[in-house]
C-alpha cells in the first residue's frame, strides 16, 4: 500500500505539489481565523442565573428564590446538572449543559423558562442571565490612576462613563467594576420622631420613591402653538431629598428632614481592592465573549481605552493590572522561534552529513506544511491556539524533523546504492 502510494505521488508530482500548496494556503487562513488565547478553555458549558434580594438571609434566599428557580429550570432539554448557591441578599443558579450544545441556544432556552419561573418568586425579584463568557474570560484588568479624585468619584466615573464605552468593543461580554464606593443618598431615620409624627417607615420609603420621578402631561395649545407639559421631579441634590413631604401633623407638612438625617455616602462593601500595598484603587475587569479571539479583543480594548482616555478629567489615566496578550504573544513567539531554529538546524545537519542541498529543501518544505495542517485540524475541531496546543505543535515538530531526516537519509542511501549498481553494470 505504501509502495503504491509513493509510486502514485512520484508519477503525479504536479498534483502533489498543488495539493501541498493548497494545504499550506488553507493552513495560513486557519491560523488567521483560529481564536488565539493563552489559557485553554476547560470550563463547562454553563449558563448562570443571578437574582438579588438585598437584606434577606441566606436561608430566606434559599427557600424563596433559589429553590423555585432550580425546580423550574430542571425541565430544559440537554441539561447535565443544575447547581444553586444562596448567600446574603443574592442567589446564583448554574445550569450545566451538554458539551455539544450551542451556548446561545442554551441561553435562549433558559430565558424562556425564566419568564415562567418568575411568577413563583417574591414581588420585585427579577432573575437575570449572567454574561455570555467563560471561566477564563477575564482577559484584561485595569485600574484608574487618579490621585486628585476620591474613591467615590472614581467609581462613579468607572460606572457611568468608562464601563459603557468599553462595553461597545466587539467581543466584550461585560466590564465588571471593582473597588471604591458606590455613591448613594442615605436616610438615617430617627424612630422616636417617626413615632411622634405617627409616620411609618414604609411611608417614608414610598414617598421618597414617588417624589423622585418625572411625569408627563398632555399638550397645551395656545396661539397655534402646542406645548408639552412635563413635571420635573428628579432629585438633584441632598436638599431636594430633605424637602420631600411624607405626611402631615396637625395640618403642618412633615418633611424628610424632620424625621431623618440625609447624607451622601457609599453602599455597603463586602471587600476592598488594594494595589501592591499602596492603597485602594478603582478599576474594571474586561470579560471576553464566548468563542472570541482573546488577542483581537484585547487589542480592540486597548485602542478604545486610548479614545476614552482623551475624555477623562485631568490627571486621570489608565493603569494595566493584568494583560493576557503578553502571555499570548510570548507563546506565539516561542513556537515561531522553535520553527525557525528547527529549520536552520535541520538544514545544517542534512547538508553536513549528506552534502545534498535538495534533501534539505525537502525537509524544509514538509515542516511548514505539517504545521499548517495542524492549524487546519485545530480550526475544524474548534480548539483555540493556546499554550497547550502550541506546545504540542512545538513538540511534534521534533518528531516530524526526525521522521523527515530518517526518510530522506534512507531514500538518499537507496538512490546512491542504485546509482552505484547502475554504474558497475555500465562499466562491466
Amino acid at each position: 500500500m505504501v509502495h503504491k502510494l509513493i509510486e502514485l505521488a512520484l508519477r503525479n508530482r504536479f498534483i502533489v505539489l498543488l495539493i501541498s500548496g493548497c494545504l499550506f494556503a488553507w493552513g495560513i487562513y486557519s491560523i488567521k481565523q483560529n481564536p488565539i488565547d493563552a489559557i485553554p478553555d476547560l470550563s463547562e458549558n454553563q449558563v448562570i442565573v443571578f437574582a438579588e434580594w438585598m437584606g434577606r438571609s441566606p436561608q430566606v434566599i434559599e427557600d424563596q428564590v433559589t429553590y423555585p428557580l432550580v425546580s423550574n429550570l430542571q425541565g430544559i432539554p440537554k441539561i447535565k446538572n443544575i447547581r444553586g448557591t444562596s448567600m446574603f441578599g443574592m442567589s446564583f443558579v448554574y445550569i450545566i449543559f451538554e458539551d455539544n450544545v450551542d451556548v446561545y441556544w442554551a441561553r435562549t432556552r433558559v430565558l424562556e423558562r425564566l419568564n415562567y419561573a418568575q411568577r413563583l418568586l417574591p414581588q420585585g425579584i427579577t432573575p437575570t442571565l449572567g454574561p455570555d463568557g467563560t471561566g477564563v474570560g477575564h482577559v484584561f484588568w485595569y485600574t484608574l490612576d487618579a490621585k486628585k479624585m476620591d474613591l467615590g468619584e472614581q467609581r462613579a466615573l468607572q460606572d457611568w462613563y468608562i464601563k459603557f464605552a468599553l462595553q461597545t468593543v466587539p467581543g466584550v461580554a461585560e466590564v465588571a467594576s471593582f473597588g471604591g464606593f458606590e455613591k448613594q443618598y442615605q436616610l438615617v431615620v430617627d424612630p422616636v420622631k417617626l413615632q411622634f409624627y405617627n409616620v411609618s417607615l414604609m411611608d417614608v420609603m414610598n414617598k421618597v420613591k414617588e417624589n423622585n420621578n418625572d411625569v408627563g402631561g398632555r399638550k397645551f395649545e395656545m396661539s397655534d402653538m402646542a406645548y408639552i407639559i412635563r413635571g420635573l421631579g428628579y432629585i438633584k441634590n441632598k436638599e431636594d431629598l430633605e424637602s420631600i413631604a411624607i405626611g402631615n401633623y396637625n395640618g403642618i407638612p412633615v418633611r424628610v428632614k424632620d424625621i431623618a438625617t440625609v447624607q451622601l455616602g457609599g453602599d455597603l462593601r463586602l471587600g476592598i481592592f488594594d494595589q501592591n500595598g499602596e492603597g485602594e484603587v478603582v478599576g474594571g475587569i474586561v470579560v471576553m465573549r464566548y468563542g472570541e479571539n482573546a488577542d483581537k479583543v484585547i487589542t480592540a480594548v486597548k485602542k478604545k481605552m486610548k479614545d476614552v482616555e482623551m475624555g477623562l478629567p485631568d490627571g486621570v489615566k489608565f493603569h494595566t493590572a493584568y494583560d493576557r496578550s503578553i502571555l499570548i504573544e510570548e507563546a506565539i513567539a516561542s513556537i515561531k522561534g522553535t520553527l525557525i531554529e528547527v529549520l536552520i538546524t535541520v538544514s545544517i545537519v542534512v547538508i553536513i552529513f549528506l552534502f545534498h542541498w535538495r534533501s534539505a529543501v525537502i525537509i524544509l518544505i514538509q515542516l511548514p506544511i505539517s504545521v499548517a495542517v495542524s492549524f487546519i485540524l485545530l480550526q475544524m475541531f474548534g480548539i483555540s491556539s493556546n499554550i497547550m496546543s502550541l506546545t504540542g505543535i512545538a513538540l511534534a515538530i521534533g518528531i516530524v524533523v526526525d521522521d523527515g531526516i530518517v526518510m530522506v537519509e534512507n531514500s538518499y542511501r537507496y538512490l546512491s546504492e542504485a546509482q552505484i549498481e547502475k554504474t558497475k553494470k555500465l562499466n562491466n
